[in-house]
């Protein structure tokens, strides 16, 4: 069975590291020629758009999947026509355009914060009178890890933030006073069997993720898990989705959805029964879903444009180390390291030097 792949980069590298225990080859179509995955299988280097490498994706792969929804929608649909393709083409549409995103959260019942749609700078004064301070304008499309985002905290702000934009269009959001950011993590096969991971707790800093903690039987898991069952049921999905929350006063709230495996997860590769890159194959060849439950106290932790060496992490207690194969760059995930241990102490203390470890190695 040859799992097609749109991207080669870290997600896809740990998407096929998960699938070759349970006999699976990879195709990869990206067009870096260095991109990381591509020792794990076959590479076909050009655009996402190539009609060429496209037919011939789909001529060689039994199901095709993706690993960023920044893949052109319309690429997605291409394929279907071909092959099977999962997660659905209109999951990915829907998540590369975060006004149609609103709008569906909004149909389904899933609150989020005031937001109105911008395409002038007419537009962008008429939304503050309605949104107010402190608010974020952000790119309707192509955003991720903070880019195409400008916080808005008065009048002042809103030349700057307009000129950064170039006039794209944009939607502008109230900016919510959270007490946490949370995720969660579920999976649904064709046959309409889904499971959810225990949420993860994330922490944030210059809008890139930093750590992601487990946890388990978080009072909030039952809210999180109607929500995130709605996405799965409305979009007939296939394959492994997050849903980004804000946790208000112990309500939740919907940031956004990424229909892909997803960064706040990859604790699961030690912390859980199955993974999520392993639930994500499972899925998309509708084989039955994986155990989800934590073995143990588990949290990642993203080291961000510079790398530790191999040393200072192995000689962690409880630490596992994933390196990417990634040049270090500014403000690039090139790893990351998860902690865990069935004794909280013992947990607490690897995530503590963790954390002290990627705050002294960080280039962002």
């Amino acid at each position: 069975m040859k799992i097609g792949i749109l991207g080669a980069g870290q997600l896809a590298r740990m998407i096929a590291l998960s699938g070759y225990p349970l006999g699976l080859e990879f195709i990869f179509l990206d067009p870096a020629a260095d991109a990381c995955a591509n020792p794990l299988g076959q590479h076909l280097q050009g655009d996402y758009d190539d009609p060429r490498l496209l037919a011939e994706l789909a001529k060689r792969a039994d199901v095709v999947t993706y690993e960023f929804e920044n893949v052109p929608a319309d690429v997605a649909e291409f394929l279907s026509a071909h092959t099977q393709v999962y997660p659905p083409a209109r999951a990915l549409a829907v998540a590369q355009d975060r006004l149609l995103e609103k709008h569906f959260f909004q149909q389904l019942g899933v609150p989020t914060p005031a937001f109105a749609p911008v395409e002038s700078w007419s537009e962008l004064l008429q939304a503050m009178d309605t949104i107010g301070y402190p608010a974020i304008l952000k790119s309707r499309t192509q955003g991720y890890d903070g880019k195409g985002q400008s916080v808005l905290k008065s009048a002042d702000d809103l030349v700057c933030a307009w000129q950064k934009s170039d006039g794209v269009s944009a939607i502008v959001e109230a900016f919510v006073p959270f007490d946490r950011e949370v995720s969660i993590i579920a999976a649904r096969n064709p046959d309409g069997c889904q499971v959810f991971y225990p949420l993860s707790e994330n922490h944030h800093r210059g809008g890139i993720l930093r750590v992601a903690e487990c946890k388990a039987n978080d009072p909030l898991q039952g809210q999180a898990e109607s929500y995130a069952g709605r996405l799965l049921t409305k979009l007939n999905y296939v394959g492994v989705l997050a849903l980004e929350l804000f946790d208000i006063g112990g309500t939740l709230m919907a940031n956004e959805f990424a229909p892909r495996v997803h960064n706040s997860g990859h604790w699961t590769i030690e912390g859980t029964q199955t993974s999520q890159f392993e639930n994500h194959l499972r899925a998309i060849l509708n084989l039955p879903l994986g155990d989800v439950t934590p073995i143990a106290h588990a949290a990642m932790v993203n080291f961000i444009g510079g790398l530790p060496t191999r040393d200072e992490v192995l000689t962690i207690a409880h630490a596992h180390l994933h390196l990417y194969a990634k040049e270090p760059r500014k403000g690039r995930k090139v790893a990351h390291a998860t902690a865990m241990a069935k004794d909280l102490d013992l947990f607490s203390d690897c995530l503590e030097q963790l954390v002290k470890l990627a705050n002294k190695t960080d280039c962002s």
